[in-house]
């Protein structure tokens, strides 16, 4: 993986062939496997909020020189933008990466709903953090491999050995992930914006978002979220540098937890999820 990426950012020109990804974490994965193929640009980038962001018009001329557009799935900016670009571009290709993922079912199935415990998006739909979980990162990975396969079918093997050393490097996360969260006494977390919906329904845990359906909770919310937290033992308030901290900041003071910024938007896909995987089993990250 690592190999592949170095040679790609060593040669002494930038392909002459661009695709487009909403967020950074496809640009990781897109970038592993089109190597020095193709050039991959992300319309929203890093210290964006995706729910919220409205692309540039440079951005915008600049997709029409793309050869193809690759989705990631119910996500605010797609839900906006998607139309458009579609209309503005009609022979643009477009790939659905989400494509073949099971977007159902919650963290803790089976419990009845209450404040501090849905998973609702900030739109009000399914969660679109598909990226932060490992069987999510293999559905990118793999749908990924089948678009690059399908804009230039006579790269194919190329394409499918730079996803094998891909897919290894997802195994690899997915290894330390275990080793740190299967023995965990604690499986419970806070997190203000619910990104974590799918790595928690992998490894047995339970999120208790801050943010209900998009907005702030009310005062008898946080009191009962802070009443859960405490029920449940929780040691570890996550923190997204998109949203505002003072309400995790309010529950963290009020039951001992330790507050840890976290960005589940990073490009680094592998060192972001380590980093969750070890503040959730030791508080703390590296």
């Amino acid at each position: 993986m690592w190999v592949t990426l170095l040679s790609a950012c060593s040669s002494t020109t930038a392909p002459e062939k661009t695709v487009t990804v909403t967020i950074e974490p496809q640009r990781y994965f897109a970038e592993a496997i089109a190597g020095d193929k193709y050039t991959v640009k992300s319309m929203v980038g890093a210290g964006f909020n995706p729910e919220e962001y409205d692309p540039t018009p440079r951005q915008m001329v600049d997709l029409g020189k793309s050869e193809a557009y690759f989705r990631i799935g119910p996500i605010g900016f797609e839900q906006v933008w998607m139309n458009r670009i579609r209309e503005n571009n009609p022979g643009l290709r477009i790939f659905d990466l989400s494509e073949g993922f099971d977007f159902t079912g919650d963290s803790h199935e089976g419990e009845e709903e209450e404040p501090g415990h849905g998973h609702t998006h900030a739109h009000g739909g399914t969660d679109p953090h598909l990226w932060s979980s490992i069987t999510g990162a293999k559905q990118i990975a793999y749908n990924t491999l089948e678009a690059f396969i399908a804009l230039d079918p006579e790269n194919k093997a190329y394409y499918t050995d730079n996803y094998q050393s891909l897919l290894q490097e997802i195994n690899e996360t997915e290894k330390v992930l275990h080793s740190e969260l299967d023995t965990l006494q604690n499986r419970t977390f806070i997190i203000y914006h619910p990104a974590l919906t799918y790595l928690a329904r992998e490894f047995g845990l339970k999120q208790l978002p801050i943010e209900l359906d998009g907005k702030e909770p009310s005062p008898a919310q946080l009191k009962k979220l802070i009443e859960t937290a405490r029920d449940n033992g929780v040691e570890v308030v996550f923190v997204q540098q998109e949203f505002d901290k003072k309400n995790a900041e309010l529950i963290a003071n009020e039951t001992g937890c330790t507050l840890v910024s976290i960005n589940p938007l990073s490009y680094d896909w592998h060192g972001e999820m380590v980093r969750i995987s070890n503040a959730l089993a030791h508080g703390q990250v590296d």
